[in-house]
């Protein structure tokens, strides 16, 4: 069960705060304001965490978006298909028949 502690709290207490998550397997929500701001959990957590999240593979449209994240040039790789469209031969000839 996740404790909720405030920003200034973990601040005085950081070395017992950080002995309970790993030791213990204690999670901490960290909020400022009354706000939840992150949450610290132990390595082994944090590691179930992201095995659970690579198993979620998108699919379909969602899996295209989420292609298009990490790239950079979008607008030259657009740029040269339209170049390319317009000098290909079969284009040519879809086009005048």
């Amino acid at each position: 069960m996740s404790k909720s502690i405030g920003v200034a709290e973990v601040k005085r207490h950081f070395s017992d705060v950080i002995i309970e998550v790993a030791r213990e397997g204690g999670q901490f929500i960290i909020e400022k304001k009354g706000k939840p701001m992150a949450a610290l959990v132990n390595i082994k957590d944090l590691e179930a965490i992201e095995r659970k999240g690579s198993r979620l593979k998108k699919k379909g449209l969602l899996a295209a978006i989420g292609a298009w994240e990490e790239f950079n040039d979008i607008e030259g790789v657009v740029k040269l298909i339209y170049e390319r469209r317009k000098t290909a031969k079969e284009r040519r000839q879809i086009m005048l028949s």
